[in-house]
This record gives C-alpha cells, structure tokens and sequence, in this order.
C-alpha cells in the first residue's frame, strides 16, 4: 500500500451498512480500520483510484496495468476486516 498521499488515491473505510468515511492519508484510513474493528467487529477498506499516476503512486507499475484494464472501475481494490475480542487472557 501507499506510504504516502497522492491526490488521485483516497480510502474508504466503512463499518456496517451506512458509516462511511473517505480519507487522503492511509496512516489514518488503517487507523480508522483498527478502531472500527475494535468497536463494531468488522470493516471495509476500499482504494479508490482516480488515475494513472494515482495507480503509479498506490502500487507502481502492476497498478497501472490493473488500472488500464478497467479505468472506471468503482473500487480499485477491496479489502475486509474482522476483529473478534476474546476478552483478557491470562
């Protein structure tokens, strides 16, 4: 994943039918992940792609190859997160 942002990249992340929210950087979206997780047990991190240089910047040059064959794709790439609390362990 990117280490940094571009403008033409952002993630989604979103807990449950209707919590939503988009953010620039991936320290942030991957933090909003955890906690989401943490609380509702579940979340989804979306990459969207805007463009060539985005797919450049998010993956190199496999990216662009994957970005070229669908440029209008909703989600470049999907991933999902579950968090089961297993309570203290001793």
């Amino acid at each position: 994943m990117a280490r940094h942002s571009h403008k033409d990249v952002e993630f989604s992340v979103s807990w449950g039918h209707h919590e939503e929210r988009v953010y620039k950087s991936p320290k942030e979206a991957t933090s909003a992940v955890v906690v989401g997780c943490m609380s509702r047990g579940e979340a989804t991190l979306d990459i969207l792609v805007y463009s060539e240089a985005g797919a450049r910047s998010y993956g190199g040059d496999d990216a662009v190859e994957q970005y070229r064959e669908d440029p209008e794709a909703s989600v470049f790439e999907r991933f999902e997160f579950k968090c089961n609390a297993v309570g203290r362990v001793p």
